[in-house]
Formats: structure tokens, C-alpha cells, sequence
């Protein structure tokens, strides 16, 4: 049974006046838009918020002074098929503002980088400074932002300044796409290279792009003297959400632009276990083929958690739609990039999270599932931005939009269930009120706010010495008393203790090791994402373009969901370069260089298979411990996995970063409201290797870093004392 509800139409205010603002013949603009470039302009503001509704053009907005021959600007986008999105829409921009400097736009990757460096035999440091030397208009990812600013491309002997030195003042405006996407590790990051940028320049312009704007961000950017404006249609007024079809007509009339058409969402009770979603779309096939049927005019989309769960669906839906002339894509973290294109066509695409933040898909129906409240926001926003799309150079026009969005038991009833529901069946609503429903309602996730006190400042601490590198040390001796006052004000730390922490790591690290270099956790309390130690190197069977069968993926997805083949590196590396020899190009292979193993993939499993991580020592110690620290010695256990012997082997060997707790995996998730993919395992010592549910819990690298700070509320819980460190 589905509870529908609908949707109003959102249309979004006109602006009042377009001064000294070149548009092409026939266009206006609407407020948010207006607003955006004024406040870039303004001489009293650094750092711009925009939090328009999905598909309200906020990618125009932040464009608009490029466009404008205003500014030049670094576009950072957090996946690269967004980016790769954003270039041909630049490009059309472009020629239709016919900008008089005609703005040079550059896409930059890690892996065109890599293959631009491989071709002309230059470093990476070289190819940067070449691509943002002939660039108006960079667009790449915050990874490369903040390791460029890091000093990871740099050699021995360079200044720490070198790219960031020349690129940041190029620059006028950064802007930051999606930044909602983006968790506490990911902000330290974005705020400690704001600070490096402002204490070593003149001041510059941020732009952050998000429905749902990061309230800790606003409030540590002011605390650093960040002079902040918000843009906000919603507490402004500018959306109408008309009701009536003649309010619809004078919106128009009055030139209000239509962001999201009108959408029938039903609301679809399942049950909350793994396969329940995929039970369901079987089941409900015909459905969805009639959708097709009634509708001839249709391009539909499935959002699911689990890659393994679209790549055995993919071949049912094949199957049953094809013969009906329909064309069934994919879209997923392991799909190629041909692949990834080609979906782009296809009347119904499968996918995960890179259709939530990527491609912006022209569909008018949409199957989809959620972890929290953000997510069901994130992926209903996908629908009703279009009004049609282009085929065979005509406009193919939408009939209706209609979703069906498969949730828990326990959700349904809080909307719809008790004496005052905020929702009724056949009710009718806007967005607003359904987002802060929703927002009330469902899940909501952890925010780790404690990592930036306990852990953000690490990033200071890095940046903070390379400014005092003798190269440069002269030069920036006023930057660094004042990024060193900023990020200890803002972080809520001092950098004598953050050293003491640093030398104590090292001390330890050294005891383990034998090594007298090295410290793992600070590395690694440095990182954008983390490093990563158990990713593997995956040769796809299965993917047509032989260029993209060369993948990555982590090893608890492997021993949950695939089907392999053990490979040695040798092998998968001579493979790769042979193939690159017959395509002509090289393949990047620069993120095989730590794989922790190598494995044809052979398919995906139909069941999710159990295991768990093992270490061989006593673990109510280190539990006891309640911190992060580096162990060695950490096995998997996986009965039926013929390859265990083969990945312990390297695995064991392995001094891994991580947090362990002494309560099982399910407990710890629902107590700190984990996020879905946060990487927690289960994990057993000699005492309970045989229990049927693992007593412990380990969490590596990142994920460890944000667990410690949240680790109190556990120890909270089974009578110990909370301690912060």
C-alpha cells in the first residue's frame, strides 16, 4: 500500500533590476541570482551563502561574474562527473553571454591530471601550473584544492608556496559546489585553507552553493573576522507555490521562472532489511513498465543505497523492459565512464549516490530509497526540474511527475499514523513544509561537531608549519602569526598541545614500528578523505569499454558483495599497461600505487555474505584505551572466502590506523546515529572469535578519527567516565 501525497509547483522571483549586467536577448534573471553576484561585488562581504532550492540555477549564479568579465574563479565540484556536467554547461553559458574576454574554461581531475603529465613528461606540480595558468575559469575537486595546498605534488627541495603561491593569486572567487555533501573532515579542510588563503593574500571571495548550508561553518568562518551574507529565497519570500492552474498563468505573466514542476510522491512502506527494495522493484516491474506505457513520453530513474543491489538488478530490468523497446542504464561508483555516459540516454538508469550529486538526469519518474532525512531531500530533488528534454534535435515534453519513495515502517506511520499526522493520503503540500516534516520526522544523522575542536586543527598545525618552512619562512612571517591566531581561535586549541599530541604519536609509532620516520595518525588527521588502507585494485569482466575495466573499491564491499578472483599486482599492472597500448592512451594508474590487493571481478554475489575482522592479541586492552592508535596484526574471517588466507597474508602486515569500542557493530550505529556508509566492522579476539555476533567494533583511519569523537557518549553509557582529551 502507498500513501501519495502532492506536491505544489515552486517558481522562483524574478529580480527587480539587472544593472550593469550583460544577458543574452531574452533572459532575466531571478532574485537569488541577482543577489549572489551583488554580494560578490560588494567590497564588505567575503564569503557568500546561496541556499536556493535544487535546480533554481545557483550553478548561474556563481558564474555570473566570470561570465561578466568580472573575475576569474576556481569552480570545485565533489564528484568529477558534476564537473565534467558543469564544463559543457559553462561552455554554453559562454556562447551565449558572448563574454568579451572570452573566458578560457579548464577541467582538472586526478586523472586527467595524471594522463596530461604522462603525455607531455612533466611532474604533476608542472601540469597544475599549466592548466591553471590558461584558465579563466578552473573547475576541478576540493581533493586537488587541498592537497595542492598541502604540498603533495610538490618534490624535495620546492617551497611549500609554489603552486599555491602563484594559483591563489590568480584566483579571485572559489566556489564550492554541493558543499552539503561534505562532512566534518572535509569543512576543516575547506576552513583551514580559507585562513591560509586570507593571511597570505589580499582578500578573496568564497561562494558556497547549498540547500541546506552547514550552520557550524557560518559560525567558524565569522569567529575568524569572515564577513558573511546569506542568500536565502525561503525566509525572503521569493518562492510561490501556486495551487491553481491560473496562478500558475499569472506567475508566469509576471515573469516568476518555474524551478520544479508539480509531483505525486507515494510513500511506500517496506520492511527494514537488506534486500527489502529490491524485493519490491521486482514485485512492481509492471508498474513500472505501465509508467512507460501510459506516458510514452517518460525518462525514469532508481536510487538505491547498495552498488551490488543495481548490478544484479540491472539484468532483470533488462530483461523485462527491453523487449518493450526501452533502454536500461546504469549509473553507479563502479560503472565506467563510457558507461556512465551512455545512461545519460537510456529511458531508465539504475543508480546510487553519484546521481544524487552528478549528472542532472531529465526524468519525470523516480523510484528511490534513504537512509536519513538529507538523503530523501537530496534524491527527491532530482525530479521535476525539467520540463522535458531534447531527442533527434526536437522537444519531447513531460506529461506529469510522479515518484514513489521506498521507506521504513516506522516513517510512515510518524507522517501518517497517530490522532494529528502532519501528513494525510491525497493531502497536498510545498516543498517547504514537506522538508521540515521530513527533517522532523525521519532520520537524522550525526554531525561529528566535536571534530573540529579534537581533530581539525592537526590541519592547522601542518599548514602552519610549512610557513614556517626556511624557504619561505622570511616571506610569511606575518601570514603565519596570523594564521596561527585565526585556526587556534577558531579550532578552540593551542598549537604547543597539538605538538605535544603530534610527538607522542611519533614516539608510539616509532615503538611499534622499528621505523624512525613516520606517524601514521597524523598523516592521516591531515587527509581530505583518509588514505584508504584497505582499497583494493578490481579488474571488471564485466565492463565493456576494456579502459574502464581497471577499478577501485574497498574491501569490506568485496567480501560482502562479489564474487572474485585473487590477482597478483604484477599481473593487474601489465594488464592495464597493455591495454593502454591498444587503446593508445595511457590509463591512470595512479590509485592502484597502495592497493592493499588485486582481484578480477568476476560478479556480484545474490546474498550478502558475513565476516568480520579478527585480531590475534586480547582486545579489552586497546577497547580499553578509548582512543585512536595504530594496530598490526588484523585478519578478516570469512569461511567460505577461498582468497582469506591470501588477503590476511598482506593484510596482517598492515599497521592500520583505527578506534575500537566494546560494543557490537548494530549498537554502536543506532546509539551515535551513524551515517549509512560510515566505515564501522565487526571485529572478534581470541575470547569471542566463536560468539555469533562480534562484542567489538574497529573503525579505521577518517572513520576512526570521527568515531573518538563520539566514543564519550559509549563510555557514557556503560557506567565509565566521559574524558576529553
Amino acid at each position: 500500500m502507498a500513501y501519495p501525497i502532492t506536491l505544489h509547483p515552486v517558481y522562483s522571483c524574478p529580480a527587480e533590476a539587472c544593472f550593469d549586467i550583460q544577458l543574452p536577448a531574452g533572459w532575466s534573471l531571478v532574485w537569488h541570482q541577482i543577489e549572489t553576484l551583488t554580494a560578490l561585488r560588494d567590497p564588505d562581504v567575503d564569503v557568500v551563502f546561496n541556499t536556493a532550492m535544487t535546480g533554481d540555477g545557483k550553478s548561474l549564479a556563481a558564474q555570473l561574474s566570470v561570465l561578466q568579465g568580472d573575475c576569474t574563479a576556481i569552480a570545485l565540484y565533489p564528484t568529477n562527473e558534476l564537473a565534467r556536467d558543469q564544463e559543457s554547461q559553462t561552455q554554453r553559458y559562454i556562447d551565449l553571454f558572448e563574454p568579451q574576454n572570452e573566458p578560457r574554461v579548464v577541467r582538472l581531475s586526478g586523472a586527467t591530471l595524471e594522463t596530461y603529465a604522462e603525455n607531455e613528461e612533466l611532474r604533476k606540480s608542472a601540469a597544475i601550473s599549466t592548466h591553471s595558468g590558461q584558465a579563466e575559469l578552473l573547475l576541478t575537486n576540493p581533493d586537488i584544492f587541498h592537497y595542492l595546498h598541502r604540498g603533495a605534488y610538490l618534490i624535495p627541495g620546492d617551497s611549500p608556496d609554489k603552486l599555491w603561491g602563484r594559483i591563489d593569486k590568480d584566483f579571485d572567487l572559489f566556489i564550492f559546489d554541493e558543499f552539503h555533501v561534505f562532512a566534518a573532515p572535509q569543512i576543516s579542510s575547506v576552513i583551514n585553507t580559507m585562513l591560509l588563503i586570507r593571511s597570505t593574500n589580499r582578500r578573496k571571495k568564497f561562494l558556497f552553493l547549498s540547500a541546506t548550508p552547514d550552520e557550524a561553518l557560518m559560525q567558524r568562518l565569522r569567529q575568524a573576522g569572515f564577513r558573511c551574507r546569506v542568500i536565502n529565497p525561503i525566509e525572503q519570500g521569493k518562492y510561490q507555490f501556486p495551487v491553481t492552474p491560473e496562478q500558475q498563468e499569472q506567475l508566469v505573466a509576471a515573469n516568476w521562472r518555474r524551478v520544479a514542476g508539480s509531483i505525486q510522491l507515494n510513500f511506500v512502506p517496506i520492511e527494514s532489511s537488506a534486500k527489502a527494495s529490491e524485493t519490491w522493484l521486482k514485485q512492481n516491474v509492471d508498474l513500472i513498465l505501465e509508467q512507460f506505457q501510459t506516458h510514452p513520453s517518460s525518462k525514469g530513474a532508481i536510487i538505491l543505497n547498495s552498488i551490488a543491489a543495481i548490478k544484479r538488478l540491472l539484468p532483470f530490468f533488462q530483461a523485462a523492459l527491453q523487449p518493450h523497446g526501452l533502454v536500461v542504464g546504469e549509473n553507479t561508483g563502479l560503472s565506467g565512464q563510457q558507461t556512465r555516459a551512455a545512461s545519460l540516454a537510456a529511458d531508465l538508469v539504475l543508480g546510487t549516490s553519484t546521481i544524487d550529486v552528478g549528472v542532472d538526469f531529465k526524468i519525470n519518474f523516480l523510484i528511490f530509497e534513504s537512509a536519513d532525512a538529507g538523503n530523501f531531500i537530496q534524491r527527491l530533488g532530482r525530479l521535476g526540474r525539467h520540463e522535458g528534454y531534447d531527442q533527434a534535435g526536437e522537444f519531447v515534453q513531460f506529461d506529469g511527475f510522479v515518484a514513489y519513495a521506498l521507506v521504513p515502517n516506522f516513517f510512515v506511520e510518524r507522517l501518517f499514523a497517530g490522532d494529528t499526522p502532519p501528513l494525510t493520503p491525497d493531502g497536498v503540500y510545498d516543498r517547504p513544509f514537506l522538508h521540515s516534516t521530513i527533517w522532523e520526522k525521519y532520520r537524522s544523522i550525526n554531525s561529528f561537531q566535536g571534530y573540529y575542536r579534537r581533530w581539525g586543527a592537526f590541519q592547522s598545525l601542518s599548514l602552519g608549519r610549512k610557513l614556517s618552512h626556511k624557504t619561505i619562512q622570511q616571506q610569511y612571517a606575518g601570514s603565519l602569526a596570523a594564521f596561527k591566531q585565526q585556526a587556534e581561535q577558531v579550532f578552540d586549541c593551542k598549537f604547543n598541545e597539538l605538538n605535544s599530541r603530534v610527538r607522542d604519536w611519533e614516539r608510539e609509532w616509532q615503538q611499534l614500528s622499528g621505523q624512525t620516520k613516520g606517524n601514521p595518525i597524523y598523516e592521516d588527521a591531515q587527509s581530505f578523505r583518509g588514505s584508504s588502507p584497505l582499497q583494493c585494485g578490481l579488474y571488471d569482466l564485466s565492463e565493456p569499454n576494456v579502459a574502464d575495466r581497471f577499478k577501485t573499491y574497498d574491501l569490506s564491499g568485496i567480501l560482502s558483495n562479489l564474487e572474485i578472483e585473487s590477482w597478483t599486482e604484477a599481473a593487474f599492472m601489465r594488464t592495464l599497461n597493455e591495454t593502454a597500448q591498444q587503446i593508445g592512451q595511457p590509463i591512470p594508474k595512479g590509485r592502484f600505487a597502495h592497493c592493499l590487493a588485486f582481484f578480477k571481478l568476476l560478479g556480484y554475489r545474490e546474498e550478502r555474505l558475513d565476516w568480520k575482522f579478527t585480531y590475534g592479541s586480547g582486545l579489552s586492552s586497546v577497547a580499553a584505551a578509548w582512543r585512536v592508535q595504530v594496530l598490526k596484526g588484523i585478519e578478516i574471517w570469512q569461511p567460505n572466502n577461498r582468497w582469506a588466507v591470501e588477503i590476511n597474508r598482506r593484510l596482517c602486515k598492515q599497521a592500520l590506523v583505527c578506534y575500537v569500542v566494546p560494543h557490537p557493530v548494530s549498537e554502536v550505529r543506532f546509539k551515535l546515529r551513524l551515517p549509512m556508509h560510515f566505515q564501522i566492522y565487526p571485529i572478534s579476539d581470541p575470547s569471542s572469535y566463536h560468539d555469533p555476533v562480534a562484542p567489538y567494533s574497529i573503525a579505521f583511519e577518517q572513520s576512526a578519527m570521527l568515531l573518538d569523537t563520539l566514543a564519550y557518549q559509549l563510555r557514557r553509557r556503560q557506567g565509565g567516565e566521559a574524558i576529553f582529551l
